[in-house]
């Protein structure tokens, strides 16, 4: 019996529960199979596959067209868990008007179930005008990678008394505003624990502790194939990079000196036929 579509109302009866969400990223068709395979709860369309699908440096220089091509994909090969997709750079910042049409896009055209944002309270109201639109929206406070150069770099968050009472208002501020989860990236795992025993909303946590109700990693960490650098939050479950070269090699190796391709992968003609030839 296949899976039934996850929904926002399982995804909090799971908090509810203390049941833990699971979380992985996608950015292609075969991953979003297999994640949804092995019954992850929720597939994240994360701006991070600016990084490790299309080489950028950072996610900045993602655009709207490509999140929305790795969406579609990913939404084709999705048919129990929930998708959401990350809106990039510059696609909400400039106004709550190009936010909801943006929004709109990876509902309407994309498929996918739900977008996230990043920005604390200040975007409370921006996070306000996609739900009022009828676009469910997920939150991202801590580390925002979006703005990590007005943060001074990829750092925890919240260590200090006053970044922690920021985001404890953040929190609150967005769950306000209609956000139906929120993901908490690098801040102290004591904080975060706090927050999401006041909230009502579900939690999804990144280096953020063990407290949070769900965790999110990137799939090509999970299963090493971004060698750029490894994050301290993330657990590589398996190091694809290196099997897959030595299998590249091998092809490569194989062609060079014949044994590539055999007769087992070979089509044939009649002696028949090909004696008509001549």
């Amino acid at each position: 019996m296949s899976r039934k579509k996850v929904t926002i109302a399982e995804l909090q009866q799971k908090k509810q529960k203390k049941e833990k969400i699971t979380m992985l990223t996608a950015y292609d068709y075969p991953t979003a199979r297999i994640l949804d395979q092995a019954e992850i709860d929720t597939v994240l369309v994360g701006d991070s596959g600016g990084m490790v699908a299309l080489g950028y440096e950072s996610t900045v220089p993602v655009t709207m067209e490509e999140m929305l091509f790795m969406s579609k994909a990913v939404a084709r090969g999705i048919q129990s868990a929930f998708i959401i997709a990350d809106m990039p750079f510059m696609s909400y910042q400039g106004s709550d008007e190009r936010a909801v049409d943006n929004a709109g896009r990876f509902i309407k055209e994309a498929g996918c179930d739900a977008v996230k944002l990043e920005g604390g309270s200040d975007f409370a109201s921006t996070v306000r005008a996609i739900v009022r639109a009828g676009i469910p929206v997920c939150a991202h406070i801590g580390l925002t990678p979006q703005t990590a150069t007005m943060l001074s770099g990829f750092k925890v968050q919240g260590k200090d008394a006053e970044g922690a009472r920021k985001l404890i208002q953040s929190a609150k501020d967005l769950e306000e505003a209609g956000a139906f989860m929120i993901v908490f990236e690098c801040i102290p795992d004591t904080l975060a624990a706090r927050i999401t025993a006041e909230l009502k909303i579900p939690t999804i946590g990144i280096g953020a502790g063990k407290d949070c109700d769900g965790q999110v990693l990137v799939y090509h960490d999970t299963v090493g194939l971004f060698e750029r650098f490894i994050p301290k939050f993330a657990k590589q479950y398996l190091n694809l990079t290196p099997m897959i070269r030595d299998a590249v090699i091998q092809y490569k190796t194989d062609v060079e000196t014949g044994a590539f391709p055999g007769p087992e992968h070979m089509f044939t003609m009649s002696q028949e036929e090909l004696d008509k030839l001549y």
